[in-house]
């Protein structure tokens, strides 16, 4: 029942914000919402979920849809073509996974240093 809810209001504000859009633009256009995707993940990124999953929080992903929302419109007001600000962003979004995978190495290295296993991995399978 949740789940149906869920998805149910977000078919809803997918359909509003399509309407919002196209009332925006005067009119429909097939390539209104081209790269949204990149500002979607490049704000949750920057707000700290990881890409591999398990770590995240609504307040990161919100600070981070703030962050973009800087960046977009400082770029704008300083004339930067939007090439260069897709380039710029997928930097950034590349530099947060960088800063991620950092992370994340970190942390395994201390839990392997924390509670060692004796226990040997083979890549063959046993038959």
């Amino acid at each position: 029942k949740i789940t149906l809810g869920v998805y149910t209001v977000l078919g809803a504000l997918a359909g509003l914000s399509g309407a919002i859009l196209t009332a925006r633009l005067n009119g429909a256009l097939p390539t209104a919402g081209e790269l949204f995707e990149l500002d979607a993940i490049a704000a949750v990124v920057i707000g700290g979920t990881s890409l591999k999953g398990g770590v995240g929080s609504i307040r990161g992903s919100i600070l981070g849809a703030f962050f973009i929302g800087i960046l977009n419109n400082g770029m704008s007001l300083l004339d930067v073509t939007e090439f260069y600000q897709k380039v710029i962003k997928g930097f950034i979004i590349i530099l947060a996974v960088w800063l991620d995978t950092r992370q994340q190495r970190s942390v395994s290295f201390v839990i392997a240093e924390k509670f060692p296993c004796d226990v040997a991995i083979s890549s063959s399978p046993k038959v």
